[in-house]
C-alpha cells in the first residue's frame, strides 16, 4: 500500500503505479521528466512551482490545475488537450486510475479561501484510495472522506496543525496516515511525530520526511 508512494519534500508527493504521478512537485532535485500525470492542488508557489514542473513533465504529460493558472500552464508548453481544469466534487478517469476532487480551504484563516475552489485529491489505484488533502483545515467535506491512505498537512500557520490533523484522521479512520507540509516552509519533523502520537492505535502512521 505504501511501496509506491513517497513524500519528496513539504507537500510534494510521488506515486508510482501504472502511471508516474506527481502531486504539487516542489524542490525536485533532478530533471526526471517522467511524469505521466501532474496534479496541482492550488496556485501558491510551494504547490505550483513552474521550475519543478519543468523537471518532471514530459511530452504528453496530463496536468490537473485550478483554472486560474491555465494561461501559465499553457506557457509551460502543455498541450491544451492535456490540461484538466479542476474544481471541487468532480470525477475523472485516466486509464484505470480514478481521481476525485475534494474542497481544500481554511475555516479560521485567510490563506486558502473556500471561494477559490482549490482542491485535494482522492486517487484510486489498484483498489487503494489515497487522499491528498491539499492545504486545508478540518471541513465538513473532508470529514466525509473515505480512504485507505491519507496525507494531511500538520505544520500549522497556513493549514491544520498536528492536533487538528490528528483529529481529522481519527474521525475519518484511514488505515494509514502520512503527515505532510512541514520541514520546509513551516513546521518541523517534531510536528509529524506529535501527530503520530495522537492517532488511534488502529491507525498506522508513516513519517516520510
Amino acid at each position: 500500500m505504501l511501496d509506491n508512494i513517497q513524500v519528496l519534500c513539504h507537500s510534494s508527493i510521488l506515486i508510482k503505479s501504472q502511471k508516474i504521478i506527481y502531486i504539487d512537485p516542489f524542490r525536485i532535485k533532478e530533471n526526471y521528466n517522467d511524469a505521466d500525470i501532474i496534479m496541482i492542488t492550488h496556485s501558491h508557489y510551494d504547490h505550483y512551482s513552474e521550475e519543478d514542473i519543468e523537471k518532471v513533465k514530459k511530452e504528453n504529460t496530463i496536468i490537473f490545475i485550478p483554472k486560474e493558472i491555465k494561461r501559465e500552464t499553457l506557457e509551460l508548453g502543455f498541450n491544451l488537450n492535456n490540461i484538466i481544469e479542476v474544481e471541487p466534487f468532480k470525477n475523472y478517469k485516466i486509464d484505470e486510475i480514478e481521481i476525485s476532487t475534494i474542497p481544500a480551504y481554511n475555516t479560521n484563516k485567510k490563506f486558502h479561501p473556500k471561494e477559490n475552489g482549490w482542491v485535494g485529491y482522492l486517487v484510486n489505484i489498484n483498489g487503494v484510495c489515497y487522499y491528498i488533502s491539499g492545504d486545508t483545515d478540518i471541513t465538513e467535506e473532508n470529514k466525509n472522506v473515505k480512504c485507505d491512505v491519507a496525507l494531511v498537512p500538520v505544520g500549522g500557520t497556513y493549514t491544520m496543525d498536528f492536533e487538528e490533523a490528528a483529529q481529522l484522521i481519527n474521525y475519518i479512520k484511514p488505515k494509514i496516515a502520512i503527515p505532510t507540509h512541514y520541514g520546509s516552509i513551516v513546521g518541523t519533523k517534531k510536528d509529524g511525530i506529535k501527530f503520530s502520537k495522537l492517532l488511534l492505535p488502529e491507525i498506522e502512521c508513516k513519517i516520510m520526511i
